[in-house]
């Protein structure tokens, strides 16, 4: 049988969150993708071995959402087939040094408030962590979210990116609709 193998480096920082209290997260993710997890404490790399090339594809998009600052229960949400996890580089955005700090506010806003309304209108999990934007949720949804932080970081005003939002809503939402009465498949998360 073919064994497949990624390696992943991830900040020092976010190691301990991989590996979980007494290495539940890890051994957790082993068994989720019949893989073998080996991580280098000291350097932040992760190898990712298996026989499964699907199954290592996806745990390694799992513990690249872990790295950009995602909590292993919705990184884990990449393990179902219709949701993905799309990341922005910040510095495709800066001009000046002064930049990160503006951009970061800018897509978190007072007290997490746009950052929280951009998850609810899209239905979706942002992490703003180092120099990087990471969206979990439903492809639709990533696609909606990132435009709305792209917007945000490119300077559009706050309250034009929310009605453009609540608009993508309401037409995501009647897609919905026309296909129900077709007879397909809805596109709404599994709830636990």
């Amino acid at each position: 049988m073919t064994s497949y193998s990624y390696e992943i480096k991830i900040p020092k920082d976010r190691i301990a969150v991989l590996i979980g209290k007494s290495g539940e997260i890890k051994k957790r993710l082993e068994e989720l993708s019949n893989s073998k997890l080996n991580i280098d404490s000291e350097e932040g790399d992760v190898t990712v071995t298996g026989d499964d090339a699907i199954k290592l594809f996806n745990i390694r998009e799992v513990i690249k959402a872990i790295a950009r600052g995602f909590n292993p229960e919705t990184a884990q949400l990449l393990l179902k087939g219709d949701f993905t996890f799309e990341m922005i580089n910040m510095n495709d955005f800066i001009r000046t040094k002064n930049d990160m700090t503006r951009l970061k506010g800018r897509v978190i806003g007072s007290e997490g408030k746009a950052r929280r309304i951009i998850e609810e209108l899209t239905e979706t999990d942002i992490s703003v962590y180092g120099k990087t934007i990471g969206i979990i949720g439903l492809s639709e949804n990533v696609a909606v979210a990132k435009k709305a932080v792209e917007n945000l970081l490119g300077g559009s005003v706050h309250s034009n990116v929310y009605h453009w939002l609540e608009k993508q809503r309401r037409h995501l939402k009647m897609q919905n609709v026309e296909k129900f009465l077709k007879g397909d498949e809805l596109k709404e998360p599994e709830e636990d």
